[in-house]
């Protein structure tokens, strides 16, 4: 059991949640579904107010060029101004031996002046054994984010702005969706407020399971972190990522890439 344990600890596809890519996937004002024609032409950018709506993604997972998994994102609506987005991340082939139950993150989060503002965030990787486990919830009345993180306590200030790692991806989408590039988001992460830099890189367009896209890249790292994350976006689908990467200490270690997209 011990020796289990520690192959859940360490196993790469532990990596595969959303979290961990720390502004990856699936942002979306998804405007297309997985049968829509590549020939048919694509939906006008989204504008901020109507960002976000509700969609169903799922996104294939790569670890060193290995087919290790599927990724799935939902946005639901749950009031006029309250969302509920939720990845699934499940392990495939011989990466279930390290990683046998899906990884669950859910972000509860409110749309308040234009602004996104998490209530409450959690992961779960499906077992009984919470080691890995976090739970969050945003007072933000005494600006205090309480809860448990792999089994330890968690007390820290809270200042406007930060973010969980579900609803910086939201409020990422809303910036580039208003014109404004983002240079840096304050995120929880774990038990510690961490600030992630942003750089834009270019222009590419890429081929994809739901057709060919226009994309503009970006790339977010934490500062002082060998890991840096890779996102090609596009604009005609409401700016949601359809690939991603991450590079740690200049090695691809996996990528994600668009499967199907539905609303």
């Amino acid at each position: 059991m011990q020796a289990r344990s520690a192959e859940r600890r360490t196993a790469p596809v532990a990596s595969l949640t959303l979290g961990a890519l720390a502004l990856c996937c699936a942002l979306a004002n998804a405007s297309a579904s997985a049968q829509t024609e590549q020939t048919q032409a694509p939906p006008p950018p989204a504008t901020a107010p109507d960002i976000p709506q509700p969609f169903l993604a799922t996104y294939s997972v790569e670890w060193r060029g290995m087919g290790a998994g599927t990724s799935t994102i939902e946005l639901t609506r749950t009031s006029p101004n309250t969302f509920r987005y939720q990845s699934r991340n499940s392990a495939r082939g011989i990466f279930r031996i390290a990683l046998p139950d899906a990884i669950t993150q859910t972000s509860e989060l409110s749309i308040v002046d234009g602004r996104v503002v998490p209530q409450s965030f959690s992961t779960d990787d499906g077992s009984s054994d919470t080691a890995r486990d976090v739970s969050l919830k945003f007072d933000w009345n005494a600006h205090q984010v309480t809860g448990t993180a792999e089994d330890q306590p968690v007390s820290a200030p809270l200042e406007a702005g930060v973010q969980d790692a579900g609803s910086v991806q939201i409020a990422l989408m809303r910036e580039l969706s208003a014109g404004r590039s983002p240079r840096s988001f304050m995120m929880i992460d774990k038990n510690e407020v961490k600030e992630y830099q942003y750089a834009r890189e270019g222009e590419a367009s890429i081929d994809t399971s739901i057709g060919k896209l226009d994309t503009v890249i970006y790339q977010s790292q934490r500062t002082g972190s060998s890991r840096l994350t890779r996102l090609w976006i596009a604009p005609s689908l409401g700016y949601i990522p359809v690939r991603a990467e991450q590079i740690r200490k200049g090695r691809r270690e996996f990528t994600m890439q668009i499967r199907t997209l539905e609303r």
